[in-house]
């Protein structure tokens, strides 16, 4: 389906670098479209809509995360099956029907336009596996995998800041500002899934260097967690703490920067997070140079460790008066995304490599996100619900930073040295083990 036969076979014939460069780019088109209709709501405040008792905006949040929560879930076993057939297809319809929740949005009355949020949110948490599946397992799966991965900091302050010029300039209401926002982005959308789709399967070079990359049943997906327990839990706990602050720092960065006293302009959205975008690109692509995955696996795992002291630092600088908000927002969100950027492909990608076992990193990811985002509906409902409603959206996300990425750092050490020990042990393999060495 999508298939272009000329453009294919040109992009077979050339380099593996070419080749990689142009999947990369149609993948960062495909996923930053994809914001689109995710993320603009996040620049309109809704300010005085309440529904229930609370503020419609924080509503909209947790519909739109439970709804991508259970998409990561349902996604455990869909994308770690998942096989190349009808991938484009998928993309656009998913998409499709997430535009359409937007649509319910706009021209229903409250409350049941929240429900519409529920609606939007299912399907675009499917769209990273599927985009994924495309670079996974090959010699520059690190270079793919940070264009990619840096998307989420580049498009989600691109589409607030066209979602705030619309409402600002084009006096687009509140309601119908995220569909219009995702309609400006259908062509683009279209023209990039379509180019992504020719992308040529991984060579046999690709294959040795980093381990075939299959489909999981359940008995292997249950032997792989098995086989490495203690190790995914862990990262999967910090994971969780690193997805609810980056939803808290893409949801509500517009109260944050009100609370410092700072005038929210479109551009400013944006501006922050161009330097983040362009560190963690070189930062993340440069692993591609590394190409033994033992070594790799542990850079990955000092990148987290690094970008969590970032963070923590930035938030004691701003405490103490010694950076600027502008400087903390960047500090922070920086820190933040080296940690979360690891385990959205890289990090997962070189564990597997590491100890070639059969699989696929969709299975890892799917993992860690449906916990991640579960986390961060429980975050946002206890703030809202609980002894800290009356704090602000600043104050709450600095706190979490500085108590809950302290302790990230332990136990980002822990596993550093359960993959070593782990990595130096004898294969004696359990029965599990054997299952999912043998699978393929």
């Amino acid at each position: 389906m999508l298939y272009i036969p000329s453009i294919s076979k040109r992009l077979a014939k050339s380099s593996n670098f070419t080749m990689s460069l142009f999947a990369a780019s149609m993948a960062f088109l495909t996923y930053s479209s994809m914001y689109a209709f995710r993320k603009p709501f996040a620049a309109a405040t809704f300010e005085g809509e309440v529904l229930f008792g609370m503020d419609l905006k924080v509503w909209l949040i947790l519909a739109q995360t439970f709804g991508y929560m259970a998409s990561k879930f349902y996604g455990i076993k869909m994308i770690s099956e998942l096989r190349p057939e009808k991938r484009a297809i998928l993309i656009l319809s998913l998409i499709g029907i997430s535009w359409l929740g937007l649509l319910g949005f706009a021209i229903l009355p409250a409350p049941f336009n929240v429900f519409c949020f529920l609606i939007n949110g299912f399907p675009l948490g499917l769209i990273w596996g599927l985009v994924f599946h495309y670079l996974e397992g090959r010699k520059f799966t690190e270079m793919m995998g940070s264009i990619l991965a840096v998307s989420f900091v580049f498009s989600s302050g691109l589409v607030k800041t066209i979602g705030k010029y619309l409402l600002d300039e084009w006096h687009v209401s509140e309601n119908w500002m995220p569909f219009w926002t995702g309609g400006l982005f259908v062509p683009l959308l279209l023209i990039a899934v379509i180019l992504l789709n020719q992308t040529p399967a991984p060579s046999e070079q690709d294959i040795s260097l980093r381990s075939a990359r299959k489909p999981m049943s359940k008995a292997e997906r249950k032997a792989f967690f098995n086989a490495f327990k203690p190790g995914i839990i862990i990262l999967v706990l910090v994971y969780v703490v690193l997805t609810a602050l980056r939803d808290l720092r893409d949801n509500f960065a517009v109260e944050i920067w009100e609370a410092l006293d700072i005038v929210v302009s479109p551009a400013l959205l944006t501006q922050t997070e161009i330097p983040i975008t362009l560190l963690l690109l070189f930062l993340m692509a440069s692993l591609v140079l590394v190409k033994n995955n033992k070594m790799a696996l542990f850079i990955n795992h000092w990148i987290i460790i690094a970008g969590l002291g970032l963070a923590v630092v930035s938030t004691i600088l701003l405490k103490i008066g010694i950076i600027s908000p502008f400087y903390w927002v960047v500090g922070t969100g920086t820190g933040i995304y080296m940690g979360y950027i690891p385990f959205n492909c890289l990090l997962f990608e070189r564990l597997i490599a590491a100890f070639r076992s059969a699989g696929n990193v969709g299975f890892l990811m799917y993992l860690a996100d449906s916990f991640g985002y579960l986390g961060s509906v429980g975050i946002v409902t206890v703030k809202q619900f609980g002894i800290l409603e009356n704090m602000s959206w600043y104050n709450f996300y600095s706190q979490v930073i500085l108590i809950f990425l302290s302790l990230s750092v332990v136990l980002i050490l822990y596993t550093l040295f359960y993959f070593k020990r782990k990595l130096k042990q004898p294969v004696t393999l359990t029965r599990e083990e054997v299952i999912l060495k043998t699978s393929f």
